[in-house]
């Protein structure tokens, strides 16, 4: 089984998880109730999704 001959340092590490970076969300309105929702999914104030009743709301 393959093991690391040596640990890796801190350094090492933060340069290579610096570029670890969160996205922002992407956020649309709603084509129902004109409310901005998260992209793709269910509009959490009337339930459509694709101008479509997707949930009891």
């Amino acid at each position: 089984m393959a093991v690391p001959k040596k640990r890796t340092g801190q350094s090492a590490q933060a340069k290579r998880r610096a570029n670890w970076k969160a996205s922002k969300v992407e956020l649309t309105t709603c084509s129902n109730c004109g409310d901005t929702t998260i992209a793709h999914t269910v509009c959490t104030s009337c339930g459509f999704y694709k101008g479509e009743k997707a949930s009891k709301k």
